[in-house]
């Protein structure tokens, strides 16, 4: 009876005793893999210096680098112009303003940081964290220097045996004070095989110390602080103790001794081709802790800096290009910062106030009548460039590169934590950062960037071939169809709105053809699958019903055709707006994933609260990184069946990681993937439009469109210039915002003559009543007939005074004033563009209106 009541009351608890048991083994499955799968990689060798400190050299005809072995700083002098460009800067090390750590980073050839899971971020500097402790390596080559770091507070080396014989102990303490051998036995810990302690381990003293077997010996007790053993070996020294008896003691011990303090390897590689200097970080070479990852490497953070008594200026990639001169006093100013690429939206954010994006991986530095650009080559996705003037921290003007190359997401767990908790990549992509140097015997910001136009012609040969053009590039955007809510049967439903019929566009093209505009492009946004907020092309592209169908898209092709204009398809192939299975897209399988393995939901940021509108209709996806290629393949198929080029709303401005767990991909794999989508596009004879136009996308494209030609004009900054358009005006045809509906039409109209970039206008059919009680009141001044006249006139002046410029190269361009500036072609055209509120008189002697532009031929 009692047996029964046992077993009945035993099943009766069988449930929960069956998951506790699940839970406990987890719980010591977990804690049993994590200790033996990470116990090996968790101990991080560190280097060690064994050179002379003597000068290494490496040259070339054009180049020569010389590094001092003792410090791996080292300065490349440039044969033609005797300039020699330095590491770090000279003198730093008295450096009057800077504090001791900072002194340390401005010496430093390296720096990285590294974070923990509560998401605290740590710097390391080579200089304080690696060179002062000896722990680097220095490999020459026959044209490369590589030198291998390891960045740590670890202990400093101290001349002193850890592990010694009795024998040889006794030897060194009988030339010793009584009081002085009793100072370090004290110190050390004495062990004989046949007389050990209760909790000596015997097996781990024979692995740990080979020679017990045969010696007593005595070991160095952990615990013994710096100065101790500084006074100790001081007194081993006194003795006769030299650096080779204590090699000699340091190969008996091979116990593995872990510290609690992180300790990284970083490995970077120097090489001369011609007259670059390339800097190359492999990443496979990174060593770390899984519970102290890499965040961020700096290659060079003060290379070619310049000083309080130097004259010269950064070079940074906001908008077309912006200088920032040396010690302009802005000490107050926040320092310069920018995303290249923008921002990874498959990195989830808190809050966006303001994004940073530059199009283009390029900086560079103008002291006297020398320069360099360093361009940024494999690696250039995970960059941020960063820039600031002498007089805040330290007295340097600098500009630098940094690479996150550990992504990062942060999780809310307030409920149960009072800190944030982050989960990092799980291993660093095996990929390698890299950036070249250009020398320039010359300080000109256009020379500068006539240099980079040289590699960019270089590296992508007859694709930026000089266009033919003889009049000034318009682009039309017209707009097809946006989504509005309509009751249907009492029930909202969300239905195109027509803004432009394909024959609307028809007339509209004809219209502007007729009047004159000879290089008309238009693209049609919102043609197909909704409109504006268009659905996955997953099924195809279909031309919007309501709009004329495929048949009046077949019309507008043709008419096109008639008039010689270019006809752009517009779509949006890297996110899913308001689509689902029925549309083809499931976002379970077709959604990127964030790190956390979420699918990649994405939301728009309020303009006052600057945080995610969570609870908004306008939640979309970031497409996994295969469907978007599908996406693209659509776009271009349906572009083609019309005969119209393909005009691309994100790629070539959007890019974006995927840590999709059956195919992760990394930001750089995915630029890759682009740029051969593009070359592949316009070998096979496509057009192609791009928005911004990122630097791996242009070469390939007809017309880029939306180029921020000024960018943010951030207090710190001094000049703006159009660093990127004098690289490229001539090979590839680029135009601003659209001029209508960009706030400012006045100024739009400035930016583009200064830039030399083509015109470009937002249109529709529709009046702006039918944008009301819609999300697009972006289209507010695009009405056709609204801006007919004043569209005409700008765009007949414009032609009349700049069409024949975009055929040629822009060969100078120079800030007159503060409110005018001039820039030059190649055939000596000048053109004069004065954003001042008065006349302004040009150095010839000529008047400038004001709000206006001038063409001197």
């Amino acid at each position: 009876m009692v047996a029964k009541k046992i077993l009945k009351a035993f099943i009766g608890h069988l449930p929960m005793i069956l998951l506790l048991a699940v839970i406990l083994g987890g719980i010591w499955m977990i804690v049993n893999s994590q200790g033996k799968g990470q116990e090996a990689a968790e101990i991080i060798q560190p280097y060690g210096y064994t050179g002379d400190g003597k000068d290494i050299t490496i040259e070339n005809d054009e180049l020569k680098l010389v590094m001092d072995g003792s410090s791996t700083q080292f300065r490349v002098e440039v044969k033609d112009s005797g300039k020699v460009w330095y590491s770090t800067p000279e003198g730093a090390s008295n450096d009057t303003l800077a504090l001791a750590d900072e002194k340390d980073k401005i010496q430093s050839p390296l720096m990285m940081s590294y974070a923990v899971v509560q998401g605290l971020e740590t710097t390391y500097n080579a200089y304080g964290y690696s060179i002062k402790n000896g722990i680097y390596e220095i490999e020459p080559g026959e044209n490369e220097i590589r030198v291998n770091y390891s960045l740590g507070n670890l202990e400093k080396e101290f001349i002193i045996p850890p592990v010694i014989t009795k024998t040889n102990f006794d030897k060194w303490m009988a030339e010793l004070d009584k009081k002085d051998v009793d100072l370090i036995q004290q110190y050390y810990k004495k062990y004989d095989l046949n007389k050990l302690g209760k909790k000596d381990n015997k097996e781990e003293l024979l692995t740990s110390y080979p020679v017990i077997e045969t010696d007593v010996i005595y070991v160095l007790r952990d615990t013994t602080k710096e100065q101790t053993r500084k006074k100790m070996q001081e007194l081993f020294e006194q003795a006769g103790y030299t650096y080779e008896d204590y090699l000699a003691d340091k190969e008996l011990d091979l116990s593995e001794k872990i510290s609690e303090k992180p300790v990284f390897n970083v490995s970077v590689i120097y090489r001369l081709e011609g007259k670059d200097l390339v800097v190359e970080v492999p990443l496979d070479s990174l060593e770390y802790r899984s519970s102290t990852p890499i965040y961020t490497i700096t290659p060079l953070p003060y290379f070619g800096a310049g000083g309080t008594q130097d004259e010269g200026f950064l070079m940074v990639p906001e908008g077309g290009g912006a200088l920032i001169r040396f010690n302009n006093g802005k000490t107050h100013q926040s320092s310069y910062y920018t995303n290249v690429y923008g921002w990874d939206m498959c990195l989830r954010r808190d809050a966006v106030v303001h994004n940073t994006r530059a199009y283009y991986g390029v900086y560079g530095i103008s002291e006297g009548d020398d320069s360099f650009i360093c361009i940024l080559e494999d690696g250039s996705s995970y960059a941020s460039i960063q820039a600031d003037i002498s007089g805040k921290n330290n007295s340097y003007n600098f500009v630098n590169a940094v690479y996150s190359v550990c992504s990062r997401e942060k999780y809310d767990v307030g409920d149960i934590a009072n800190s944030d908790i982050y989960e990092y990549l799980p291993k660093v992509w095996d990929e390698n950062l890299s950036q070249r140097y250009r020398f320039i015997d010359s300080g000109s910001y256009v020379d500068m960037a006539k240099e980079y136009g040289t590699y960019l012609q270089d590296e992508y040969g007859s694709a930026l071939a000089m266009n033919s053009d003889t009049s000034a590039p318009v682009v039309v955007e017209m707009v097809g169809a946006i989504d509005k809510i309509r009751q249907i049967l009492g029930v909202p439903v969300s239905r195109p709105l027509k803004l432009t019929t394909f024959a609307d566009a028809e007339k509209i093209m004809r219209d502007l053809s007729g009047a004159g505009i000879e290089n008309l492009s238009v693209k049609m946004t919102g043609w197909c699958n909704g409109g504006v907020k268009q659905k996955v092309l997953a099924r195809g592209a279909k031309a919007i019903r309501e709009l004329g169908g495929a048949k009046g898209l077949s019309n507008l092709a043709a008419a096109a055709q008639e008039c010689g204009a270019q006809l752009y398809l517009n779509g949006i192939t890297q996110y899913a707006y308001d689509s689902n299975f029925l549309h083809g897209f499931f976002s379970f399988t077709d959604a990127a994933r964030l790190l956390s393995k979420e699918r990649a939901q994405l939301h728009k940021y309020s303009h006052i609260t600057y945080a995610e509108r969570e609870n908004d209709d306008n939640t979309y996806y970031l497409v996994h990184t295969d469907y978007a290629q599908r996406m693209s393949g659509r776009l271009a198929g349906a572009a083609a069946g019309y005969g119209a080029g393909i005009a691309f709303e994100d790629t070539g401005m959007d890019l974006s990681s995927d840590f999709y767990r059956k195919d992760m991909r990394s930001r750089q794999s995915v630029l890759e993937l682009q740029r051969q989508e593009l070359k592949d596009l316009q070998a096979g004879g496509s057009r192609i439009m791009v928005n911004m136009g990122n630097d791996y996308a242009v070469p390939f494209c007809s017309m880029v469109t939306g180029m921020d030609l000024r960018g943010s004009e951030y207090t710190i900054l001094d000049e703006c210039v159009p660093f990127y358009q004098l690289a490229l005006h001539g090979r590839v045809n680029y135009t601003g915002d659209p001029i209508n509906v960009s706030g400012n039409d006045v100024e739009e109209v400035l930016y583009s003559a200064e830039y030399g970039a083509g015109l470009c206008f937002t249109l529709m059919d529709e009046t702006s009543f039918a944008t009301q009680k819609t999300l697009y009141t972006e289209y507010y001044g695009a009405n056709y007939d609204g801006w007919k006249n004043r569209l005409l006139a700008i765009s007949e002046r414009y032609n009349r005074e700049l069409g024949h410029t975009f055929n040629q190269e822009m060969t100078g361009h120079e800030n007159l004033t503060e409110d005018l500036s001039v820039t030059e072609y190649a055939d000596g055209t000048k053109v004069y563009v004065n954003y001042g509120y008065s006349d302004a008189q040009t150095p010839d002697g000529v008047t400038v209106p004001a709000r206006d532009y001038l063409t001197v031929r």
